[in-house]
């Protein structure tokens, strides 16, 4: 039994002797239980005391946990208020604490000056007289000097700090000075006393300096804080007094203006300092004023850098080579264009020396870009230290045109065939947008993101530039030598998160610029009115009916297009993503630009509410189509008309409409001896179809069949089709319809595949919607990114109204003649109609296109039975033969009255 309290010494011992090493504590803590437990049994026998009942415990509980739920509640109620205060617009917050300072101004002012009487009198008496002493008359006029501060600068919050530190070192040390010059009362004169000299705070300062060093010394170094606090208020080192207050005498008329002087001090001390930085030998020769030649100090320049040998990539100044007047001048200049290239202003002994020196006398070209081409390949190798690169990426964003000049004049009235005069809409119709957004601190905030991605993904690249656009805003990266450019493609997801956005586009690289492009949707977007588009210098004197406005692109520059030039376009994108309102610009374009006799149009709508607002005009040949059949009829007259007008370009020898036209409205082209036909000119047929898949569902032969033909041939008839969608799928947009229309614009879509079908490559899917699209004319190897023009319906009601005003339409009759005749029934079909109706039910019922289900089911022979799937097939309702496979069914169970009506010779309407 002695052994176990022995070994529980030397285990105490072990803890106390090492008690920083973790595995003994561990280990002894491990074994302390079991050999203590027999110590614990033998302790059980004496049950310890029971504590008597404490009365006043349970009272303290309760007390306590009131206190802590009360504490709780006020807690969260203030930190609710400041959680609302923190939400304030930070502009908010200073205006509040401006106009907080006007009302305590007005309070103090009235205490003070007025006397106030009440508590609230009292309490500044108390509080300022008693602080402030007998200045506090001034106290008034200093908060509301920090009032109107905070509400005039409020740009400038990072010299509040400043301004609050000089004001109470200049009041510490003005108030001491007078409670000094009022005798220094002591607390035992009373109050009244403290308050009659500078107050607390004066007695507060003063009372230790003159009891420790008297008042002697007291007083200068209250002085001396008053000086600093009021140098503290208005920013001026000591060593700037006397500038300072060389300026205060300008200012006031006591001293000259320096400016007026031809030679000031400044010049001399540059110039002292220019000779100094240069060799002995050179400052010698620096006096002696030599001409400089331009060619001469290319020549020596290049061949002292051929002559020399290679040396690191920071060369190190060759102190012993003689500088003479042309290489201070050749020094000067290259100063001077990287002081330019870097957007800093040169030295102004470098703009002396370079003064008279032009462009031309350097070798170097007149254009106005703000990095020559020659110099960004001589320089690309050679990549700046990280010291060195500029502070701020240069906003590369078009600025539009400043309206210093009167657009050129419309023609507001033109006379049409006949004596009809008819007047453009004007352009204060339609409503002007605010100017572009300029830099923001986003985009600085996005440029530190992209260049911390590539610093630690240890690619060397840079941003060297961005262009700010109404939707994204397009940063340019420019590569190291041996980079890849797949380095940065392969970075998109890392770049998305970088940034916080996942519809980040990387175009590698930009059409035209050697550098990368990474296009990052903006925090705040920007509305493209049509009005500003229209509005531009170029849309004005061009006066080409079919130009039409699209939006403004990532560089900030507006785009326009030509329908003529494209020739037919597709627009498509999912819904919301911005197509109706594409369509709408495209026609409101072409009224605001183009009268009835220069541009007709063919409005199809199968969702019978998007074009009714355009019921009505004179620019259309006929009602606005909602009805599929009827639309796929109408582009069956489109290609009759084609037809007719390439019948008179080629009995009268031209190749374009364009030049007929002209031929005829100068008189060059009469009507043939004998005909009673008057020659006119051909206006322009624009076809705009809002939904293809409709159509496509309905009659898709007929339809792909229209399209492919006037796609194919209308160009130089001056017929054009504009196709929009919401389903760009591959039964909709078929290879035919897409190898024809070279022109697209696509939306925001849903998925790759629907990118790939419009534009035939990826993209789209990545758009953001509500306008943000993708433009590809023809002819392009890349889309352009553009935010969608937008027109309200207010706008485009004004513009309709007033193209009513002017002009009823006029309909053609023959776009609708054939669907009101009825046809005949053919002759192949004979005797055989029921049997053909009953055929062609039990096949497109059963989808099911087989010669021997004919035999079984109609009770014929196989040669009936053959000729009835021979004149189904004429007809479109099966198709070829394929051995002995069954026929492809072509119509869908829903068409089947169509088609009956079709075989009967019926109207289908």
């Amino acid at each position: 039994m002695a052994s176990r309290p022995s070994a529980a010494k030397k285990q105490s011992a072990k803890k106390a002797a090492a008690p920083g090493a973790a595995p003994a504590r561990k280990a002894a803590a491990k074994k302390a239980p079991a050999k203590k437990a027999p110590a614990k049994k033998a302790a059980a026998g004496k049950p310890a005391p029971r504590p008597a009942p404490n009365p006043t415990g349970g009272v303290y509980r309760v007390v306590r946990a009131l206190w802590l739920g009360l504490a709780h509640a006020v807690g969260a109620v203030f930190r609710g208020v400041g959680q609302g205060a923190r939400n304030l617009d930070p502009a908010h917050r200073k205006d509040g604490v401006a106009l907080l300072l006007l009302a305590v101004t007005l309070i103090v002012a009235a205490g003070t000056w007025a006397d106030l009487s009440g508590p609230v009198g009292d309490l500044v008496e108390i509080l300022v007289t008693g602080a402030f002493g007998r200045l506090d008359l001034l106290v008034p006029i200093l908060l509301a000097a920090i009032a109107v501060r905070l509400i005039r600068h409020p740009e400038k919050p990072e010299a509040n700090g400043r301004i609050v530190i000089g004001l109470s070192a200049l009041v510490i040390g003005v108030l001491g000075q007078v409670h000094i010059a009022c005798g220094s009362p002591a607390r035992s004169d009373g109050m009244q006393a403290i308050r009659d000299a500078g107050g607390l705070i004066g007695w507060g300062a003063a009372t230790p300096l003159t009891y420790a060093m008297g008042a002697v010394l007291a007083v200068p170094l209250l002085v001396l804080l008053t000086v600093f606090g009021l140098l503290v208020v208005t920013a001026t080192p000591v060593n700037a007094i006397p500038q300072r207050l060389r300026l205060l005498g300008v200012r006031l008329g006591v001293l000259p203006d320096p400016e007026d002087a031809e030679y000031t001090e400044d010049d001399v001390r540059y110039d002292e300092q220019w000779r100094e930085s240069l060799p002995a030998r050179s400052r010698k020769r620096r006096s002696v004023p030599q001409e400089y030649d331009p060619d001469g100090a290319e020549q020596e320049a290049l061949s002292r850098r051929r002559g020399r040998p290679r040396r690191s990539a920071v060369p190190q100044p060759d102190m012993e080579r003689q500088m003479d007047a042309v290489d201070v001048a050749a020094a000067a200049a290259a100063a001077l264009d990287g002081a330019v290239l870097h957007g800093m202003p040169p030295s102004p002994v470098v703009a002396d020396l370079t003064q008279g020196v032009t462009a031309a006398d350097r070798g170097e070209t007149t254009t106005p870009a703000p990095v020559p081409a020659a110099r960004t390949k001589r320089t690309a190798p050679v990549r700046r230290p990280a010291q060195e690169e500029p502070a701020g990426v240069p906003d590369l964003t078009k600025t539009p045109p400043p309206p210093t000049r009167e657009l050129p004049p419309r023609a507001e009235q033109l006379q049409l065939s006949g004596d009809i005069t008819y007047s453009l809409p004007s352009l204060d119709l339609l409503e002007r947008g605010g100017p572009g957004k300029a830099r923001s601190a986003a985009n600085d905030a996005i440029v530190d993101a992209l260049t911390n991605v590539f610093t630690e993904f240890k690619v060397d690249a840079r941003v060297t530039g961005f262009t700010r656009g109404p939707t994204v805003t397009r940063y340019e990266v420019e590569l190291g030598p041996a980079v890849k450019v797949e380095r940065i493609t392969a970075l998109t997801k890392n770049i998305a998160y970088a940034v916080a956005s996942p519809d980040v586009r990387i175009i590698s690289p930009i059409p035209g610029k050697s550098a990368v492009g990474i296009e990052i949707p903006n925090t705040d977007r920007e509305m493209v009115n049509l009005g500003d588009v229209l509005r531009l210098a170029e849309a004005a004197e061009d006066d080409h009916p079919m130009l039409v406005a699209l939006g403004k692109d990532v560089e900030g520059g507006y785009v326009m297009a030509n329908i003529a030039k494209m020739p037919h376009i597709l627009v498509a994108g999912a819904t919301g993503s911005g197509k109706s309102s594409c369509i709408n610009c495209l026609i409101t374009s072409i009224m605001m630009r183009a009268t009835p006799e220069d541009v007709r149009m063919v409005l199809v709508d199968p969702k019978r509410v998007e074009l009714t607002a355009y019921e009505g005009i004179p620019h259309l040949v006929t009602p606005i189509i909602t009805n599929p059949k009827r639309a796929a009829e109408a582009l069956q007259w489109v290609v009759r008309e084609m037809d007719l007008r390439y019948d008179d370009l080629a009995a009268y020898g031209f190749r374009h409409i364009d030049d007929f036209n002209a031929a005829v409205r100068s008189g060059k082209v009469k009507a043939q001896e004998g005909s009673e036909r008057e020659l006119q000119p051909y206006p322009y047929l624009l076809v705009i179809v809002d939904e293809l898949a409709d159509l496509m569902m309905v009659a898709p032969r007929d339809v792909e069949d229209a399209i492919v033909r006037i796609t194919q041939l209308a160009r130089a008839a001056g017929i054009h089709l504009v196709l929009a969608t919401q389903r760009p799928s591959v039964d909709v947009v078929t290879g035919l319809i897409k190898a024809n229309v070279p022109s697209r614009l696509a939306f925001a879509t849903s998925s790759l595949a629907d990118s790939r079908v419009i534009l035939d490559q990826p993209g789209a899917e990545k758009l953001i919607g509500k306008g943000d699209g993708l433009f590809l004319p023809m002819g392009a190897s890349k889309p352009t990114r553009l935010q969608g023009a937008f027109v309200t319906e207010e706008e485009v009601q004004a513009v309709v109204r007033h193209c009513k005003d002017q002009m009823a339409p006029v309909f053609r009759d023959d776009v609708v003649v054939g669907t009101k005749q009825k046809k005949e029934i053919d002759e192949d079909i004979g005797d055989d109609l029921d049997l053909l109706c009953q055929a062609a039910e039990l096949v497109v019922s059963t989808q099911f296109g087989s010669t021997s289900m004919l035999q079984r089911k109609l009770r014929v022979g196989f040669a009936k039975a053959g000729r009835l799937m021979d004149l189904m097939e004429s007809r479109g309702v099966v198709g070829p033969s394929e051995g002995s496979k069954a026929r492809d069914v072509l119509v869908k169970p829903d068409d089947l009255d169509g088609v009956l009506a079709v075989i009967r010779g019926e109207s289908e309407g």
